[in-house]
């Protein structure tokens, strides 16, 4: 019973921004020790997603992260429904979370969640991004595909910290 409820606080939690950290199936949230913020900003395409509602039937989706001061920085999350053919787009803010590689990020509101950067390439130009559940993952890069050998080391690294990478969607781009 208590972990039903436990399950309810984090999803509670997590819908107010507070977040919450388990370790269903020994996941590790840990995020990269040192970020360069200002090389992270930019165009970055999704490769790979786990499905969730608010990117549902979504593809060729990017999001771009731009400065809008020392602490905060702007959000535009697109893509277009495979289905409708629409396209959608929303707009967030961002700012620093407590660890070095985490951002904690508002699409709404006053309600933020965690965008952990799990890995990143030394040249920025591929991240792998979880947040504080085990729920979402995505693989980025700064390009509209990535290499298959370079996929498959990201796909490891997924994996090594728990993730089912079966569960990915690949994005069409």
């Amino acid at each position: 019973m208590k972990k039903s409820y436990f399950g309810l606080l984090c999803a509670a939690l997590l819908a107010t921004g507070v977040g919450c950290t388990t370790q269903k199936g020994n996941i590790d949230y840990s995020t990269i020790s040192n970020l360069d913020i200002d090389r992270y900003m930019g165009r970055w395409y999704e490769i790979a997603r786990f499905d969730h509602r608010f990117e549902h039937n979504l593809e060729k989706c990017k999001a771009i992260y731009k400065p809008i001061s020392k602490d905060k920085i702007s959000v535009e999350n697109s893509g277009i429904n495979r289905i409708t053919g629409k396209h959608k787009t929303s707009y967030g803010k961002a700012h620093s979370g407590k660890a070095p590689g985490q951002l904690r990020v508002s699409f709404f509101l006053f309600f933020y969640s965690d965008y952990n950067i799990l890995a990143l390439d030394e040249n920025y130009q591929w991240s792998l991004v979880g947040s504080s559940t085990p729920d979402y993952l995505w693989i980025l890069s700064r390009t509209p595909q990535l290499p298959q050998q370079t996929l498959d080391h990201i796909l490891d690294i997924a994996r090594k910290r728990g993730y089912d990478t079966s569960k990915l969607i690949y994005v069409k781009q």
